[in-house]
């Protein structure tokens, strides 16, 4: 592959033509070689933008940098590698190979020894990305049902007041559409059932062919970027390099998709413990939230030793990979990997913990009116799944084993609200809170109420020096506060 300005060229004219299979594999071959885009470009006959454009787009992260944060200086820190936010030595490294010319990683010389994010131009991928692209903008809408529902809400009263959809863009810039784009949602009803806009509402009905393939679907154009370098097949590389990092598997169930309640769940495979955070709306920002919360309800310490890694669906509510990872200072705190399409099976521990979840909050109830109604409710939910004998566990609860072999964190979900049940008093069913439910009196939060002999010392003891006041063991405990002296008089004030 020549170089500069040496070489034998295709074509002494730039074409404008696509690229085809057979220049992304010359591409390829220049990049291995440590040609020039503008070297590269002149071989194919292209623009040196155009090369570029394809080195970015299609270029693919293969490694994910190994550090805390990616700085030149690391391997001579003055610091001792301790890496903060404020790190006055804390340089951004570069690459002049991968950042700039000719874009990626492919045939370079310290890729063995290199511990930085390194990407990879595969013209095989290229070209496939290249010929779904094409498929994927020649189909649907480019919207989604509530940006449909909002954008018809916008524009309804305007094209009622005789305002053309020229008008209307004018004066309203954000709507970010063009003209034609506007007319041909308005002609092919985009926002039938979403809005009282048709046809007949343009002051002149234009005939416009219609589409061979009417969709009535609405299919926004996913971004997928979130998804380079944390597939599966990576989830597993990486878990092959590093067997003693904690997993965590992370999911959301829900019935009503409205409304809600959305109950973001997770797994500490280790300790075969479930946990979850009730959430009000499903979007990757109140998921990103959730694992901030997390992180505050363990302690940074406790949260990056037993969720190392983070192991969830595709599902559009975790897209926020980059912020999940990271915590407020910017420090990596985990690495989240997601599962292949259609595979939850991938993730088979925290399914197994769904089915048993769902005894008690079936699907196709109203979650709420059975008394799922705040995190109180879901902490006495999973108090009562935490406390089935496990068979694998010889007998024992996933609380008791976490009590002995993890301490640390069984202390942490303790002082948030979770407590042991014993096995004659756990619920299984939507009766477990029904003393929740709306409209209801509220008694004691743990089902039926406990005998006082089944009562732990150990785990009163243990509230009692955490702070907690007699009162609210005794709320913890599901009985009375006189219950409470009569078993532990030694414990009254």
């Amino acid at each position: 592959m020549p170089s500069g300005k040496e070489g034998f060229f295709m074509d002494t004219n730039k074409d404008v033509t696509h690229l085809t299979s057979e220049e992304r594999r010359i591409i390829e071959t220049g990049i291995r070689n440590g040609s020039t885009k503008t070297a590269i470009a002149k071989t194919i006959g292209k623009d040196n933008s155009t090369v570029g454009k394809e080195i970015k787009l299609h270029r693919k992260l293969k490694f994910k940098c190994t550090l805390p944060r990616p700085c030149a200086n690391y391997r001579r820190c003055k610091y001792k590698r301790e890496c903060r936010p404020d790190c006055e030595g804390f340089i951004q490294f570069t690459c002049k190979r991968r950042d700039r010319s000719p874009g990626a990683c492919n045939g370079c010389k310290v890729n063995s020894s290199c511990r930085f994010d390194k990407y990879y131009y595969d013209p095989a991928d290229a070209e496939h990305e290249y010929r779904m692209t094409l498929v994927d903008s020649r189909s649907g809408y480019n919207i989604t049902t509530q940006e449909a529902k909002v954008l018809g809400e916008k524009i309804e009263p305007l094209l009622k007041q005789g305002l053309s959809p020229y008008a209307i863009l004018q004066a309203h810039p954000e709507i970010g559409l063009s003209e034609k784009t506007l007319y041909t949602y308005i002609e092919n009803k985009v926002f039938e059932g979403l809005a009282d806009i048709g046809p007949m509402d343009l002051r002149r009905q234009v005939g416009r062919k219609m589409s061979r393939k009417k969709a009535n679907a609405y299919k926004k154009r996913e971004d997928r970027r979130y998804l380079i370098g944390r597939t599966y097949k990576d989830y597993k590389a990486y878990m092959d390099e590093n067997p003693d990092k904690s997993v965590n598997q992370m999911d959301t169930i829900y019935n009503d998709v409205t409304n809600g309640p959305f109950i973001q769940t997770f797994k500490f495979v280790d300790a075969g413990l479930l946990f979850a955070l009730y959430h009000d709306e499903k979007t990757s920002d109140e998921m990103k939230n959730g694992v901030d919360r997390l992180e505050t309800i363990l302690g940074k310490e406790v949260f990056r030793k037993y969720t190392h890694v983070l192991l969830t669906d595709r599902g559009g509510e975790f897209a926020a990979a980059d912020a999940m990872e990271t915590d407020s200072d910017g420090l990596r705190r985990t690495r989240v990997f997601y599962c292949d399409p259609m595979q939850s099976g991938q993730k088979g521990t925290l399914e197994n913990n769904h089915i048993e979840l769902r005894y008690i909050l079936p699907k196709e109830t109203d979650l709420k009116q059975l008394g799922l109604i705040d995190q109180d409710a879901l902490n006495i939910v999973l108090s009562h799944v935490n406390s089935i004998p496990i068979e694998k566990f010889g007998g024992k609860t996933p609380l008791d084993i976490a009590e002995f072999m993890y301490p640390d964190l069984f202390e942490k979900l303790i002082a948030f609200g979770l407590c042991k049940i014993p096995v004659d008093d756990l619920i299984l069913k939507p009766s477990l809170l029904k003393d929740r439910r709306p409209n209801k009196k509220k008694k004691h939060a743990g089902g039926r109420k406990p005998k006082i002999s089944a009562i732990s010392p150990k785990e009163v003891s243990w509230l009692a020096n955490q702070g907690h006041s007699p009162k609210e063991i005794a709320e913890r405990m599901g009985v009375s506060i006189a219950t409470y002296y009569r078993r532990f008089p030694a414990n009254k004030k």
